[in-house]
């Protein structure tokens, strides 16, 4: 399989070569086979990537350990479920997985839209297969995942080896998470390669109107929704695993997958305001470019070395490809830019500051300002080492400093922005759809303050996220009403119903609840408290209300690992609670260990326990204990923000129009000889 592997990628090459060179050429000719052929080797790329990636699959099931890939990622042991997380746990493996995914989402694109908008899909076509060149072009001369292990034999020629086991995967993934985090994240991360195929396309190709954002909205939503779930799981994955009680470190590898995130997400909103007001073309298009550029660019962070990070990979020669890469992709989009500008002029100017399209003026330049601000601190340290000869690091302070009142003010306009008016908001409007939220914010700021609330942003983060909460609720509220009123169903119905009839913008409002989730669980950070004490049976700690003790310890083996656990009461007022069993492993394959954190986790705190070891010293374990509240709101918050974009993406339900009270037939009432000619039904906008 090491040979069919190899061969069905270096295959996937030259297609994806011949998809590149004969797309330009069909670009040029507009020959309809050229066109067809084109197309069919793009399929047939993504195929043989396919048979590559199952290849390479199969050699970690059948233990083939004659593979240096399989040998330094997997061991007899190591069971089935992992096997599947080994495929990206390496360098050359999670080159392959990226070029696996990307080719998942060109193959829909070429399929969905094989005899559809054939002035722009050449266009697309190309651009896909260049990004798709690139990377065959590391998975088959730079970093190959089907090299065999060979060795010298006494005649000094060189032949295939294969040893009895592996090496056995690394401790940090042996987790659940590490399952379906990296599927998710690289998901994201690829996905948005399709609407900066679409958006350079359409400038190149100068195709009208706003046709191609229509086409690439829901490509763009499943991408960013991807890219959401990816960050979240890292962040549960750091908490439930690495033991230093918290989420989100501002580790350069967790900023580089925030950064497309946070352009992806200014792109989602600014968007609206070329649909409605053929306004920000230029700005949309570059934010799209921006959003695969950081894509890349933090595909580069995680493999080249460059910067340190628990979840980078080692140090390898990746990061010039990826420099050029990047540098190639920025010329080709400055390039089209410039000689198609005149194509992206706006049609409307802004009418007045309090109006939608100011607010998702000021919501773009938060997110940017947020963008730049964390990629200047990530990669501070490399410039500095570049033009001092020292490396001066910048920690989470800085990030913290500059990006929490960011933060603040992007959650104010989530619940200010969707309800302005297009244009210009009257005064009455204002009243009508702030004043009680604003109230009800308030007096919950103060009812915090008086509970003995004196953090001023977690004080401010509570007010803000009840206000928006509450915009949001009487958004509901409001449509549900006026369903009610004619129908007689029960809100909850009605309430659905007004979704259904709306997804994108109830959707989108299910996404706002959802980080309104979130923003109360990273308010709750300011409060966190930890204890760290060495104890020997019998002994407890103290931590909030909660009293730990060490009723005692035990090995227990399992097929890949041996773990060493703590078995510790939690008691609650002197009235025992629950056990906790944190632990340290032993893998033995590698030699290497990890570690279980125990938490008990409620909607108000997360207590989180971690046995870090023995000390030294005294010999007796140590037990580290954090009391985290308002957690549990942070993946609360992102189920809600994955199930509001699933919701968008639901195509609109028309309602039929229901006339409450009606004892008569509609047709008793029109005048005799007429018939009804059509169903009387309901548009929502």
């Amino acid at each position: 399989m090491d040979v069919f592997g190899s061969f069905a990628l270096v295959l996937a090459f030259v297609c994806a070569v011949y998809a590149f060179v004969a797309g330009i050429a069909a670009i040029v000719t507009r020959h309809p086979l050229l066109v067809k052929s084109t197309r069919q080797a793009g399929i047939a790329t993504c195929c043989l990537v396919f048979l590559a990636t199952l290849s390479l699959e199969y050699l970690f099931f059948s233990d083939n350990f004659s593979n240096a890939y399989v040998v330094s990622h997997s061991n007899r042991d190591l069971s089935t479920f992992f096997k599947i997380a080994a495929l990206w746990s390496g360098q050359e493996g999670s080159l392959l997985f990226w070029s696996f995914l990307l080719s998942i989402y060109v193959f829909s694109v070429l399929i969905a839209y094989r005899n559809k908008n054939g002035e722009l899909m050449p266009y697309v076509g190309v651009v896909m297969a260049g990004v798709q060149i690139f990377f065959l072009t590391l998975n088959n001369f730079v970093e190959s995942p089907f090299k065999a292990l060979a060795a010298p034999g006494a005649d000094g020629v060189l032949s295939y080896v294969a040893r009895a086991d592996g090496n056995g995967l690394n401790p940090l993934l042996q987790y659940p998470e590490m399952v379906i985090h990296p599927p998710n994240l690289y998901s994201g991360y690829t996905g948005f390669t399709i609407p900066f195929a679409f958006a350079l396309g359409a400038l190149l190709a100068r195709y009208p109107g706003e046709k191609w954002i229509h086409l690439t909205r829901r490509w763009t939503m499943i991408a960013w929704m991807f890219q959401s779930v990816g960050i979240l799981l890292g962040a549960h994955w750091a908490y439930a695993v690495l033991g230093w009680g918290g989420y989100w470190g501002w580790d350069p590898v967790e900023n580089a997958s925030l950064l497309p995130w946070l352009t992806g997400t200014a792109f989602l909103h600014s968007v609206m305001m070329q649909e409605k007001r053929g306004m920000m073309k230029v700005w949309n298009v570059w934010l799209v470019f921006a959003t695969f550029l950081m894509c890349i660019l933090g595909t580069f962070l995680t493999r080249s070395g460059v910067v340190s990070s628990v979840h980078a990979f080692a140090q390898s020669n990746l990061g010039n490809w990826f420099v050029g890469f990047i540098a190639i992709v920025l010329l080709v989009c400055l390039g089209a830019y410039l000689k198609n500008r005149d194509y992206l002029k706006s049609e409307n100017q802004l009418d007045s500051i309090v109006s939608r399209e100011s607010s998702f003026l000021f919501n773009n330049l938060l997110f940017l300002v947020a963008c730049v601000a964390i990629l200047s601190g990530t990669l501070f340290p490399v410039f500095s080492e570049w033009f001092t000869g020292d490396r001066i690091s910048v920690g989470a302070p800085f990030f913290n400093k500059v990006n929490i009142p960011i933060g603040l003010l992007i959650l104010f306009l989530t619940g200010v922005g969707p309800l302005l008016a297009w244009r210009k908001t009257s005064t009455e409007s204002l009243k009508r759809n702030f004043g009680l939220p604003l109230a009800i914010g308030i007096v919950a700021g103060a009812i915090a303050f008086a509970l003995g609330f004196r953090e001023l942003y977690s004080l401010a983060c509570l007010l803000l996220c009840v206000f928006v909460a509450a915009t949001i609720v009487l958004e509901f509220y409001r449509g549900a009403k006026v369903i009610h009123a004619r129908s007689g169903a029960s809100f909850a119905a009605c309430a659905i119903d007004l979704t259904m009839r709306n997804t994108r913008r109830y959707g989108g409002y299910i996404v706002h609840m959802g980080m309104v989730f979130v923003f109360i669980g990273l308010a709750g950070a300011a409060f966190n408290r930890d204890t760290q004490q060495d104890m020997r049976v019998g002994q407890t700690m103290q931590i909030g209300p909660y009293t730990l003790l060490l009723q005692g310890f035990d090995a227990k083996p399992e097929k890949n690992y041996t773990a060493q656990r703590m078995l510790v009461e939690v008691l609650r007022d002197n009235k025992p609670l629950m056990m906790l069993y944190p632990e340290k492993r032993r893998f033995q394959a590698n030699e290497q260990n990890g570690t279980m954190v125990a938490i008990y986790s409620t909607l108000k705190e997360d207590l989180y326990v971690v046995y870090a070891g023995e000390n030294p010293e005294t010999q007796m374990p140590v037990i580290h204990a954090f009391l985290n509240p308002l957690v549990k709101w942070i993946w609360f918050g992102g189920v809600f923000v994955v199930f509001g974009t699933l919701v968008a993406l639901l195509p609109n339900r028309r309602a039929v129009l229901v006339l409450a009270g009606a004892q008569q037939p509609l047709t008793q009432h029109l005048q005799p000889g007429l018939t009804p000619s059509v169903t009387l039904r309901e548009g929502h906008d």
